[in-house]
């Protein structure tokens, strides 16, 4: 516990009597460091309530008898893409026809469903609205990746710099013994542990968050398939009692 103590003062002193250009690059990891962490929460809480929502939605849509009644539904699970190529497709078959109401009508009349034409117009609307949830849900990643990719250069730059000090060290005092050499190697290695520190968990963090687009994206291609089903075929009209004779 103690050597960990002094090891902690040690890297604080260490910061703390950095040169102005070490200082800036710490500074400037850490800046990056603390914004990928909130970016980090951001999207984490984001994709629960995707799916939480989209859980609920997908429920509704199961259990529904109606389009209309679906439509209400989705309308309140804003943050489910799922429900939001719901709103695109029923506004998309139902703007001719006068809303989800009339939809409901016309698919109960038809004999074979909305007109192909018509389906490819839907098909066209839950395209563009996929578009846009896919681009919601991959909002913020690519600072990620810039953090990923940058961190680790910008402290190799506090590296060399490090190096450099030490150098000059060793030139002003003519002497390459560890007291002159120690301090600026020091402050190269903590330049360099700050680098990787921001990295790493970007990285990570990236990686996860576009595997989790990559699986809405696929959820969305398969919901849009099958309502393009429901809507190509024809509601089944409930069957008639027949009385003796009636």
């Amino acid at each position: 516990m103690q050597g960990n103590g002094s090891l902690n003062s040690s890297v604080v002193e260490l910061v703390l009597n950095a040169g102005p250009v070490a200082k800036f690059v710490l500074l400037l990891l850490g800046v990056f460091s603390v914004v990928c962490w909130a970016l980090v929460v951001e999207k984490w809480w984001e994709f629960r309530k995707i799916r939480r929502e989209s859980g609920r939605f997908l429920k509704v849509f199961r259990e529904g008898r109606r389009l209309s009644a679906i439509f209400g539904a989705a309308k309140k699970h804003r943050e489910s893409p799922l429900a939001q190529l719901y709103i695109a497709g029923c506004q998309e078959a139902g703007g001719a026809i006068g809303g989800a109401e009339m939809l409901d009508h016309m698919l109960e009349e038809a004999e074979e469903g909305i007109p192909p034409e018509r389906v490819d117009a839907i098909q066209r609307a839950m395209r563009r609205a996929g578009s846009g949830e896919i681009s919601r849900m991959e909002r913020y990643l690519p600072f990620l990746a810039t953090t990923a990719s940058s961190a680790p250069f910008i402290g190799l730059f506090g590296t060399v710099w490090g190096i450099m000090s030490a150098f000059q060290g060793i030139g002003q005092q003519g002497s390459a013994s560890l007291a002159v050499v120690a301090p600026g190697i020091s402050e190269a290695l903590i330049a360099t542990a700050a680098g990787l520190g921001a990295a790493i968990p970007a990285v990570i963090a990236y990686n996860y968050f576009v595997n989790q687009v990559k699986r809405w994206a696929t959820e969305m291609e398969g919901f849009s398939l099958d309502l393009l089903n429901l809507f190509a075929r024809p509601v089944p009209k409930p069957a008639r009692i027949v009385k003796d004779g009636h």
